[in-house]
């Protein structure tokens, strides 16, 4: 019963995947309840100034970025958007090219499925 849940802290946790939470990367010993192949979950903190240093190219992925704080801005594709409000998110789909910046300094939750190496 154990490994089938799990308690733990975004911030702390972050640190061992690059922020991911939640994946097919998580090692079972740290939480089977973490490890999955249907999502992503990352919890990401962002300096202002801070951005991607290189676009993410032909991701087979749905992805969805939250907004929690700050102002952070996502360039797709097919444009860019600005997250200003929390609770603000945008969805974008497989083969859309992303990279972002934080404008201010920032907390986003990113969710990505399916998890796939």
């Amino acid at each position: 019963m154990a490994d089938t849940w799990y308690k733990g802290n975004a911030n702390e946790d972050a640190d061992q995947h690059r922020g991911w939470l939640l994946g097919h990367f998580i090692d079972p010993v740290n939480g089977l309840a973490r490890q999955t192949q249907a999502l992503e979950v990352k919890w990401g903190i962002h300096p202002a100034g801070q951005k991607r240093p290189e676009w993410v190219a032909d991701d087979q992925r749905t992805a969805l970025l939250l907004l929690v704080s700050g102002r952070f801005r996502l360039d797709l594709s097919l444009g860019s958007v600005t997250l200003e409000k929390q609770g603000d998110y945008v969805v974008w789909g497989p083969g859309i090219d992303h990279s972002w910046q934080a404008e201010e300094d920032s907390v986003v939750v990113t969710v990505r499925w399916p998890s796939i190496p």
